[in-house]
């Protein structure tokens, strides 16, 4: 059952993350039909938030892939780098996208809050892992990637509001800021409390 849930993870990561891609060969309007506000007054925004979350999700989830971590730590290391990049361009980008939110101001402070989140859980973890503090690292980092995962979270919400629900983007976004990252977060939050030396362990390895 771990082993599934860890390949769905995986899986779902990657998918969400070249899927968010198809804009290249599908344009801008056609691959994000309800975002056409943020397309037409904040493209660079819009494309900085799109282009760096899916990087984030890309070069984040490598980096629970235990035997290659421990088999190549300087490729984790870079990797973690890129991944650190990724999330300040996405995380700053998304502050701003905010601020215009089709939900109005409770999805504006759901997304913003996310946003903020975002940032400062990954430059904890990379202020520990600076300072050697490992098992800090590990846990900021696992704080870092479930707000990451946020993006998986959101379409499979989002799916079924709209095709289930039949709600508009706008209705749903209501919903979506803050149930797309909020419950990833308790989650990880459990997790860690309920293995904190097993956790400590692994990120000293």
């Amino acid at each position: 059952m771990v082993r599934v849930s860890f390949f769905l993870f995986l899986l779902t990561s990657v998918l969400v993350a070249l899927v968010s891609f198809r804009f290249i060969p599908l344009g801008l309007e056609l691959s994000f039909p309800d975002m056409d506000l943020h397309i037409s007054e904040r493209q660079p925004a819009f494309l900085s938030h799109v282009i760096g979350a899916s990087l984030a999700l890309l070069f984040g989830v490598a980096q629970f892939l235990s035997r290659f971590r421990s088999k190549y730590p300087r490729i984790h290391r870079w990797t973690g780098r890129f991944y650190v990049v990724f999330v300040l361009v996405a995380g700053v980008a998304g502050l701003n996208l905010a601020f215009g939110a089709m939900g109005g101001p409770i999805a504006g402070w759901g997304f913003g809050t996310l946003s903020v989140l975002w940032v400062f859980a990954t430059m904890q973890g990379l202020r520990s892992a600076r300072m050697r503090k490992f098992g800090d690292h590990r846990r900021w980092m696992m704080r870092s990637f479930a707000l990451t995962f946020a993006a998986v979270t959101l379409r499979l919400q989002l799916a079924g509001m709209i095709g289930i629900g039949q709600m508009t983007y706008a209705d749903a976004s209501l919903i979506l800021a803050w149930s797309c990252w909020v419950p990833n977060l308790i989650f990880v939050e459990w997790l860690i409390a309920r293995k904190p030396l097993l956790l400590s362990a692994q990120a000293a390895e």
